[in-house]
Parts: structure tokens; sequence; C-alpha cells
């Protein structure tokens, strides 16, 4: 007869994988650290694999914990589900979702209201947030759900969208032709700002950060008043700005990729109703008028 998986062990599992650690692991399920050790140790001997690698304080999956990554999150969302049929209250209440602010400008409208007509009844409590805060709610479960930018190394999140990540200038001024490039980007720990800053430096322009902020609408604003260069992704590009490209002496930058994380916490139907209308939103945007803005403004014009 085939062994048994612990859901138990499963969702402690989940739980380190998320939070990176044994040690917030053990608050999160509210079991002594050794407890969660000795857990991981008789799921490891379960299986017949090793689960996880050390990486200094942090434990990360091994590829053998990746993989069973995915097959424990169904079997506890498929638990729960099961028990939350007997549930009266199961679809009642209020999900909390959080979003970057420029994933928020763009997506929310359609995602609320698609889910707001099939859930009239149900609150929606979103939080704008850049995506590093939004996994540390996450972990403290201030969050259900959270849309993020998906950087595999760093968050095991459900990659949802995949877009170009492009340089943009305002359509009517010429900051990128200026010697030492000026440049409106996030905070220091941004992803797009690192990419941008080493592609510049790889191809040894000069450059230099006027304006960082993690909201996206001042970021934009400097933009289009001419002020400096920014990366966004092709869906976030707004009237009024252009696309720098390679023959100006701008570097191809890398995808700009967006994932959902659920929490391990607890789940109830309304955060797969909610997952589910994003997934589904995000599949449906188009950006085809994004890119008719993005043109040049020509000489007539």
């Amino acid at each position: 007869m085939a062994a048994l998986l612990d859901l138990d062990q499963l969702r402690t599992f989940v739980a380190i994988a998320e939070s990176g650690s044994f040690t917030r692991a053990a608050d999160t399920v509210f079991r002594t650290q050794s407890a969660v050790s000795m857990q991981m140790r008789r799921l490891e001997e379960r299986v017949g694999k090793p689960l996880f690698t050390r990486d200094g304080r942090n434990s990360r999956l091994s590829e053998e914990g990746l993989k069973l990554l995915g097959y424990a999150r169904k079997m506890l969302r498929l638990n729960d589900e099961t028990l939350a049929v007997f549930d009266d209250s199961a679809l009642s209440g209020n999900v909390r979702l959080g979003t970057p602010d420029d994933y928020a400008d763009r997506f929310l409208p359609e995602i609320l209201a698609r889910f707001a007509r099939s859930n009239p009844q149900v609150e929606v409590a979103v939080e704008c947030a850049p995506t590093p805060v939004l996994t540390n709610q996450l972990k403290s479960n201030e969050l259900d759900l959270a849309i993020i930018t998906y950087i595999p190394e760093q968050h095991p999140a459900e990659m949802i969208r995949r877009e170009p990540l492009y340089w943009v200038t305002s359509s009517r001024h010429h900051q990128h032709e200026e010697e030492v490039l000026p440049l409106a980007l996030g905070r220091p720990t941004c992803e797009w700002r690192g990419s941008a800053i080493a592609a510049l430096e790889r191809g040894a322009r000069a450059h230099r950060v006027l304006y960082s902020s993690w909201n996206s609408t001042a970021v934009g604003a400097t933009v289009l008043a001419g002020l400096a260069v920014s990366v966004l992704p092709e869906s976030a590009i707004r009237p009024g700005m252009r696309i720098l490209t390679e023959a100006e002496g701008f570097p191809e930058l890398p995808s700009c990729n967006i994932g959902l994380l659920r929490s391990w916490h607890h789940w109830t139907p309304l955060m797969d109703a909610l997952a589910a209308h994003i997934i589904e939103s995000l599949g449906n945007v188009t950006v085809k008028e994004t890119l008719q803005i993005a043109k040049p403004l020509t000489a007539a014009e």
C-alpha cells in the first residue's frame, strides 16, 4: 500500500517554502522550531528525497522540494475546500488583495468589476504597496492574495503574465538625448531599477538617478514632464510616452514577469474565486492600444 502524506507536515512544508525560514514557519503553524524540524525529517523520509538546501541562515527548496510544493498546495486547498463545503458562511465575508500601484492602475478595474458581478456581497480590501512589502504582509497573514513582480529566486509564486520591459521617455521632450541620462526609477531594491542600471553600465552609458519612488504615478509624472527616462512594462505605458529602442542607444531589457502569491495560512472559496478572476483578467489584457500610443511623434505631428 502506498504511503500517505500527512497534511500537517505539508502545511508546515509550504509555510517554510513561503517564509524561507524554519523559525518563521514555526510561528506561522504554532509549533516549536524543533517540532517543525522533526516534521520535515519525517516528510523527507516519507517521500524519500531531500527537500531543502541551506543558504546561510535560510532554507531553500531543493529541486525535489520545488516539485513537491505544487502538489502540497493543491492537496491543502482541496482539504480546505472540502471542509468549506459544509460551512454555510464560507461564501461571505471579505478577501484581502495586495498589488503594486502600477499593476493596480492597469489591472484592478477589470479584476474588481468581474469579481463584483459574481460576488456582489463580498468586500475586497485592496492594499497597494511594492512587491517586497506585499510578500512580507502575506507572510504575516495581513493579506490573502498578492499580485507581485515575479522573481523565481525570491518568491515561489504562480506566474500569470509576462510582458516586455521598455525604456520610455516623453513623446514631446528629448531628455533621452542628454549626455548624462537622467532617470526616474523605483527604490534601490526595485528589480526593474536594477535591470535598467545594469544594462546602462554594460553599455558604458553615463547616467544618474534624479527621481526614485515606489509610486509609479510619481515616476510616470516625471517622464511625462520631460524630466527623466524610466523603464515600464508594456501595459503601463501611458499616453504621452514613447518607447526608446536599441537604435537610439537603449539596450534590450529582460521581461517583466507578474506572479500571484496565495496565503498559506488559510484558504477560503473567496480566495480561489478572486484568484481565478485575476488570472483570467490578466490573460485577457491586450496592449495594442498602448503600443500605438508609444510610437514617437512624426515631424508632421
